[in-house]
């Protein structure tokens, strides 16, 4: 099997042993598969390239976009080339942050099943209650920081980013940095705010990160929520190609038990992610319903 990682990054300060971490990962627990590594690195011009080791290669980035933009550039980089692979892998250089230990799950054995499936593997995450952006009624998506799917899955969806900075959304103040008319419901703005300068999503501790909105951090509140809107709506618009979301801790378990999974063996991600949440989150999750979606 051939697995392309595009690791996109942004510089080396704040996670410097991620290129390093992510390969000995692969040498680890996919010993046999056959690994190339695209690094794109935002804070780099976008015309630079380099070799930084044996299957490693370097390019710059836009950073317009953040990871999303930069997987576009590795993308448009390869070419063809993306093709000759198997599987392609999207992480982010923070893929081991906030809670990882589903990555120790994800071996030979877990990956094989993809190539036959239409399926996308990841970390499914998910909200309280469900949300409404653009008009998509969801709860759920999956973890941008480390997901594996086929090269045709990039082909369906053209561009990663699914929210440019054109988008109608903010309003330039901080006391209300929504717009009135910003297709997003008021739970999702909540949590959105709650998630960057509050407390969190009500599911345990908030972003490490957090910080007070001002018209000083209103940019880098803007840019934030513009990426955590890109990351979701990329598991929107993957089920809208109709494939299937796979969480990885269900997966795993599912691949011991069976030789083969087909794409009806897969059931709603209210299913698959039911028992590894706490019971009081389980709670939450309500009725089946499609995918990703509500």
């Amino acid at each position: 099997m051939r697995i392309l990682t595009l690791l996109a990054r942004h510089g080396t300060a704040r996670y410097p042993t991620a290129l390093q971490d992510l390969r000995a990962m692969f040498a680890a627990q996919m010993p046999d598969v056959s690994h190339h590594m695209l690094v794109i690195d935002n804070t780099l011009p976008e015309g630079h390239r380099a070799d930084l080791d044996r299957e490693v290669e370097l390019i710059g980035g836009s950073n317009s976009s953040w990871e999303f933009s930069a997987w576009d550039s590795g993308i448009a980089y390869l070419g063809k080339r993306v093709n000759d692979h198997d599987l392609v892998h999207l992480a982010t250089s923070a893929f081991a942050e906030y809670t990882p230990d589903h990555l120790k799950l994800i071996d030979q054995n877990v990956v094989r099943h993809l190539p036959g499936l239409n399926a996308v593997l990841g970390h499914v995450d998910f909200y309280n209650e469900p949300v409404s952006v653009f008009g998509i009624s969801w709860q759920a998506w999956l973890r941008s920081s480390f997901i594996l799917m086929r090269p045709r899955h990039l082909q369906a969806l053209g561009s990663m980013v699914s929210v440019t900075g054109g988008t109608p959304i903010f309003s330039g103040d901080p006391l209300a940095p929504f717009r009135k008319d910003a297709p997003i419901s008021r739970s999702y703005r909540q949590f959105l705010v709650g998630w960057l300068t509050g407390a969190g999503t009500g599911q345990g501790p908030g972003w490490h990160s957090r910080f007070d909105l001002t018209l000083e951090t209103l940019p880098f509140f803007e840019s934030k929520a513009r990426a955590i809107l890109n990351e979701q709506m990329l598991t929107n618009r993957l089920l809208a190609i109709g494939s299937a979301i796979v969480d990885v801790t269900w997966l795993a378990r599912k691949a011991k038990a069976a030789n083969s999974i087909s794409l009806g063996d897969i059931p709603d991600w209210r299913a698959q992610i039911r028992p590894r949440v706490e019971r009081k989150l389980a709670g939450l999750l309500g009725k089946p319903g499609r995918g990703g979606q509500s």
